[in-house]
């Protein structure tokens, strides 16, 4: 418990140093970020848009015409940070989870993600409302010779309570392995998550149940996401588990890598316990795919 307790201390002390400072004075005239479709980004002063063509005077590369068949977003950037190179940090695009686990920010309505892990794990989460999000999930082992297939379903509602430094949030995990009987499976959950989009810490609570029976010991998870660059993210997971016979910590610590608003993420799986007696880290990798509709800011 001790070591549980120095590890939130860290993760609190990181969430507390000084943010990034903002875009002050020159910066005032530069608006907007213009994503075209061939994957380039443009970031500069809107001067000029007509019913064909866009023309936006950029830091780097002076005044450019973009065609508008071209442009594929129109960003607002006011609130994104610069820093001394240059460079942009705008919003984290995958904010509501870690590995696995969410947190207590929420999609958007009409925003949405999907998720596969090692090729096998799939699901996909969607915001029916800009607090409550629900997807499905399954591992479709099926494709080797019929074998049973897990499969769930998920729903979540979230809400901030002090904005960008205090959000919570509760959900549900159902599931059942198709092809099998009384194999009804899943969680209750609450989180609640301390820190902003780019640097935060998630503590929760979460019931477990199978064949019919909860657990007796609540499940706590504690996890952090902290960004260390434009497109990356220190991403940290870790649950402790507790049994009438046993206690089992499962720990994890990676990053996530944005391609293109494509996240990948990697890292390892260690478990820790009486009961285990030789060192074990298991890889983890893979990539969620956003989908859905985004309002973009228009340039006025």
């Amino acid at each position: 418990m001790k070591n549980i307790l120095c590890g939130i201390a860290l993760i609190i002390g990181l969430i507390g140093l000084p943010k990034l400072s903002s875009a002050q004075n020159n910066q005032d005239s530069i608006k907007f970020r213009v994503e075209t479709t061939d994957g380039n980004e443009y970031v500069g002063k809107i001067i000029e848009r007509s019913a064909d063509k866009i023309r936006i005077k950029t830091e780097k590369l002076g005044e450019i015409s973009i065609l508008n068949a071209d442009v594929k977003k129109i960003s607002e950037i006011s609130s994104a940070i610069k820093k001394e190179d240059g460079t942009y940090w705008f919003e984290n695009p995958q904010s509501t989870r870690y590995f696995w686990v969410p947190n207590g920010y929420s999609l958007n309505k009409g925003e949405g993600y999907y998720q596969n892990v090692w090729i096998l794990g799939n699901q996909a989460i969607y915001g029916f409302t800009n607090h409550l999000s629900g997807g499905v999930g399954i591992i479709p082992t099926f494709l080797f010779a019929g074998a049973a297939t897990p499969a769930w379903i998920t729903l979540r509602y979230s809400t901030p309570i002090v904005k960008d430094k205090l959000n919570i949030g509760a959900g549900a995990l159902l599931g059942t392995v198709i092809g099998e009987q009384n194999t009804g499976f899943g969680i209750l959950y609450g989180v609640t998550t301390f820190g902003t989009k780019d640097k935060n810490l998630n503590i929760g609570l979460g019931w477990g149940f199978a064949g019919g029976e909860m657990a007796k010991n609540p499940t706590i998870n504690i996890s952090g996401m902290i960004r260390t660059g434009p497109k990356g993210y220190f991403l940290t997971e870790n649950y402790f588990i507790g049994t009438t016979d046993n206690f089992v910590v499962l720990t994890s610590i990676g990053g996530r890598r944005i391609i293109k608003n494509i996240g990948l993420d990697f890292g390892l799986w260690i478990p820790l316990g009486a009961d285990i007696d030789s060192f074990v880290a298991v890889p983890w990798l893979g990539f969620t795919i956003p989908f859905g509709t985004k309002t973009p800011v228009q340039a006025k």
